[in-house]
């Protein structure tokens, strides 16, 4: 069963159970999803189903942050509502740790030794993380070490 059809059953059960904020943000996915399909003229693969999800993720993220500076409590907390219910179909975030790790292996395999070499580093990095990991924590971790 693909994201799209799971998240479809997903819709019905929270209609059943009046979750309206689950409806709604579960049928803005499916839109996403729809738009990707239609703009790549093709059925999406799994990889590009991520790419959908991270991209509304980072959205939620933005706001959240928006929303906050401006004082705006109660739509943030809304933004984060949505952006729970995203992460359920992601796959499973490394840890902190888990990405140092594999920053550590991407630097002996570049052989990066100052941050000259952080494009390298990031762009294993990024192509072998992506979906796993925060972009941002990656960065910061690469720099971290290359420093």
């Amino acid at each position: 069963m693909g994201l799209t059809e799971k998240m479809m059953e997903d819709v019905v059960v929270a209609m059943k159970k009046g979750d309206k904020g689950r409806v709604n943000a579960l049928r803005y996915l499916l839109s996403q999803l729809k738009y990707a399909k239609i703009a790549s003229q093709q059925s999406l693969t799994p990889e590009q189903e991520t790419d959908v999800l991270l991209t509304a993720t980072k959205k939620h993220k933005e706001a959240i942050d928006i929303y906050l500076k401006s004082g705006k409590e109660a739509q943030a907390a809304k933004e984060q509502q949505e952006l729970d219910i995203i992460s359920h179909y992601l796959p499973k975030q490394m840890t902190e740790e888990e990405v140092e790790n594999a920053i550590s292996e991407f630097i002996a395999q570049t052989g990066a030794t100052s941050l000259k070499d952080i494009g390298k580093v990031m762009g294993i990095a990024m192509r072998e993380l992506k979906g796993k990991a925060d972009g941002k924590m990656v960065q910061e971790i690469v720099k971290r070490k290359l420093a």
